[in-house]
């Protein structure tokens, strides 16, 4: 319960992280059937993630590509060459439909249509929120990742290379599973917001300040 007047939440986390992230070309499709139950509920469209409206766009995009991992990096390359990529322009979270329609969008947004289209040809993706060391401006990042080749693997369109540095927070179907925070009642916004994130030695820290 936040009382009347000005309020201050912070925290900070030190997380050891992989140097790199983890890749596998060639990774193969998992069958519906082979699926472990904790999975299946991503193949399924969500309220940010209409992924029974892509299926046609998703294999066209797709066409002579490997099932499974090899799909996943068409529909990435796809989304950083067609999707413009515009950090800190939308604060309302918006579908894949209309993402793909209007042809640009933040870092989630881009995330909603790679989830859709992969859900959209039987590949389990979720969205993952989080941060991403060296990601500039600095703010709350997310990504998606895809079940292939028996695990989960991460996928980033707002990023030309792959690299370390991405601490996981939040895993959920779309955005409204992995809010940064819920409010009831009249929507009130941050006066103003600080997040830093430096490498120490091994472990990345984070800290998050909104007042």
């Amino acid at each position: 319960m936040a009382h009347p007047g000005d309020f201050a939440i912070s925290t900070v986390a030190e997380v050891m992280i992989a140097d790199d992230v983890d890749q596998s070309p060639g990774a193969e499709f998992v069958e519906i059937k082979n699926l472990p139950n904790g999975v299946l509920g991503y193949l399924l469209p969500s309220r940010y993630c209409q992924s029974d409206r892509f299926s046609q766009m998703a294999v066209a995009i797709t066409a002579g590509k490997k099932l499974g991992y090899d799909q996943v990096t068409a529909i990435t390359e796809w989304l950083r060459d067609t999707i413009h990529f515009t950090p800190n322009r939308s604060n309302i979270a918006v579908s894949a439909i209309e993402v793909n329609n209007r042809g640009w969008g933040v870092c989630r947004d881009l995330s909603h249509l790679g989830i859709a289209m992969c859900r959209s040809l039987s590949i389990p993706a979720r969205m993952v929120v989080g941060y991403f060391y060296g990601l500039k401006p600095m703010d709350l990042h997310a990504w998606f990742e895809v079940y292939v080749g028996g695990r989960w693997y991460l996928f980033d369109a707002t990023q030309k290379e792959m690299r370390g540095g991405y601490v996981a927070i939040g895993y959920g179907r779309d955005a409204a599973d992995v809010a940064v925070y819920n409010q009831f009642g009249p929507a009130l916004f941050p006066v103003s917001q600080q997040i830093n994130v430096e490498k120490i030695n091994q472990p990345i820290r984070t800290s998050r300040a909104t007042l």
